[in-house]
């Protein structure tokens, strides 16, 4: 999934029905915004999409109909990884490869518990390897149930085997990037899209592959500019400007997410519900007035800088 050109992979959302069914118009929809943006590939059954909260069955059934919509316009990589003996892990990757998905991901912190070593971590990466056949593999350093980053000498020594072509770096350390970035030259096929925007324009300078964070979900055709112009030295004020404005605005974007990204797409015109299965705690007034002063704010900037939205 490594490309000159930068590109945009959205952790994508799930939309829900009132009874708490996966909502697959919903989806349909949502998919198509990506792809109207201008998303280069996209990550379906991930932390944004409350993969915790949906059975084996309806997450294999929501990456085919991701993957049916994309059509062949942009790959899409999907979690396989959660929990168990590394056999299991095994078994369930084939399944979400025989979905048609370029790439299984894998969760750092389900292949080995908090106070277990690099050393069992690692063995247990490469026991999937041999268990997996050919299968093209990625990594993400998921929050939950545990952050377990991955340091830059393991993730090149897992590169050098021609199995890992992304990972989504959640490290918010861009020294830690960089060392990191030093996977593409053992591997020319892997990609490290970032998921902090804090130093989104720097890790792209860097040689990051793209972007992969939950902003995405808020105004996915920004951080599509983002990667499109951070090195145009004649957008240099604009680029800064949506630099700024990404690190402004972090902290309400985290609130009860991801019902604050349902809510702000229902603002966009996107018919969804705002109904999570996953427990974030409660929309306050206050933090809906965060959001809808943001709305006004995102619009204003769009003017500023020249772009659409694409609803």
């Amino acid at each position: 999934m490594n490309a000159t050109k930068k590109g945009f992979i959205p952790v994508m959302l799930t939309p829900f029905k009132n009874n708490g069914d996966i909502d697959y118009d919903g989806l349909t929809n949502l998919t198509e915004l990506y792809l109207n943006a201008g998303a280069a590939g996209l990550f379906a059954n991930c932390l944004s999409s409350e993969m915790y909260e949906l059975e084996d069955e309806e997450r294999l059934q929501l990456i085919k109909h991701v993957i049916k919509i994309a059509g062949t316009a942009i790959p899409v990589v999907a979690t396989g990884t959660f929990g168990g003996p590394v056999s299991k892990q095994a078994d369930f990757i084939k399944r979400v490869r025989d979905t048609g998905a370029d790439a299984v991901i894998l969760i750092t912190s389900l292949l080995a518990d908090q106070d277990e070593s690099d050393e069992v971590f690692e063995g247990r990466v490469f026991d999937l390897f041999s268990q997996t056949e050919d299968i093209p593999l990625g990594f993400y350093e998921c929050p939950e149930p545990y952050k377990r980053l991955l340091k830059p000498e393991q993730l090149i020594k897992f590169a050098k085997t021609g199995r890992i072509i992304y990972h989504k770096d959640t490290c918010l350390d861009i020294n830690q990037v960089r060392e990191k970035l030093k996977a593409e030259e053992v591997n020319p096929e892997f990609g490290l899209y970032d998921a902090y925007m804090g130093h989104a324009v720097e890790s792209l300078k860097a040689g990051s592959a793209g972007l992969s964070c939950i902003q995405g979900n808020f105004f996915p055709e920004l951080i599509v500019w983002l990667c499109d112009h951070y090195a145009d030295e004649a957008l240099t004020q604009e680029v800064n400007e949506v630099q700024k404005f990404l690190i402004d605005n972090m902290g309400v974007m985290h609130s009860v997410y991801p019902i604050i990204a349902k809510y702000w797409l229902t603002k966009r015109g996107l018919d969804i519900s705002t109904i999570t299965r996953r427990n974030v705690g409660v929309f306050k007034p206050s933090v809906r007035t965060q959001i809808d002063d943001l709305y006004g704010n995102y619009t204003k900037l769009k003017s500023d800088i020249g772009i659409g939205s694409y609803l």
